[in-house]
């Protein structure tokens, strides 16, 4: 899914990171203190500030390797939970795009 390598933990404070896999979309972000970033899930197709928030499930975790770690485990258990909503909504991005265009 994500690769840790492509995230480095520091470079969060000063940069949010998002990406996706099958439909759940993600997107990391230092917070407000800087000793901690936020990491939200949410369905495509839309990006983070378009889509309404109560579809967003958010963690929070320390700005550390560590948490790191926990941070990617915890976007794949969000995967795995989920599963078939990911993947339906993976399917059906574009018809959801046409309708409202």
């Amino acid at each position: 899914m994500i690769d840790k390598k492509l995230i480095p933990v520091k470079g969060l404070k000063k940069e949010p990171f998002s990406g996706s896999h099958f439909g759940m979309r993600y997107y990391f972000c230092a917070d407000d203190t800087k000793e901690n970033f936020l990491v939200f899930v949410y369905p495509e197709p839309w990006s983070f500030e378009k889509t309404p928030d109560e579809q967003k499930t958010q963690n929070t975790f320390p700005m550390t390797e560590d948490g790191m770690d926990a941070a990617i485990s915890w976007l794949l258990e969000q995967y795995d939970a989920r599963r078939d909503f990911w993947n339906s909504v993976s399917k059906n991005t574009m018809h959801l795009v046409n309708q409202t265009s």
